[in-house]
């Protein structure tokens, strides 16, 4: 920063004015040449701290500026990424209803399958009650007349012992 300047404290410490009758007070002028000098260097050296100040400041401004893009960028990233992920668990989540339904539907074909089947059945079986009823029914007449049939040869059987043993038979054998 020194180099731009013109005047630097030294030179005002070491410059030497000509004396004139009547001039200024010499030493007064030094004294105030060196408070001048002083105040001089005081101003540079501030100056050069600032400046070295200023610079630091740029450098942390621009790592900042390079973490704040880095951040960015991750917002962004993550983002997308979130995006996909949301994506992602949307058509696992239709795969799996899709994967459900088929399910579902093939779990109702077997069912309404297996019901047409039992309706099948029953049917079969309404049908081989109503035969084994019908067999059942021609059986118990059948018995029935047997027993009927039984009952009369029976009777007749009886009849002809009865007439056998009564009192008109009887006689024939005793004369």
């Amino acid at each position: 920063m020194r180099e731009n300047i013109e005047v630097t404290p030294l030179d005002i410490q070491q410059h030497q004015f000509s004396v004139r009758f009547r001039g200024f007070d010499i030493q007064e002028v030094d004294e105030f040449l060196e408070q001048i000098a002083h105040t001089l260097e005081a101003i540079y050296d501030e100056n050069e701290r600032l400046s070295e100040e200023n610079q630091t400041l740029k450098q942390e401004r621009s790592g900042i500026a390079v973490r704040e893009d880095n951040l960015k960028q991750t917002v962004t990233d993550s983002e997308k990424i979130i995006d996909q992920m949301s994506e992602t668990a949307r058509k696992s989540a239709e795969m799996i209803i899709s994967d459900a339904e088929i399910k579902a539907h093939k779990i109702m074909n077997k069912a309404s399958n297996r019901l047409a089947q039992i309706h099948e059945d029953i049917v079969q079986l309404q049908g081989q009650r109503i035969q084994l009823e019908a067999q059942l029914h021609s059986i118990i007449e059948a018995h029935h007349k047997l027993l009927e049939m039984g009952k009369t040869q029976m009777k007749i059987r009886d009849d002809d012992y009865d007439r056998s043993r009564s009192p008109k038979h009887t006689g024939e054998f005793s004369q």
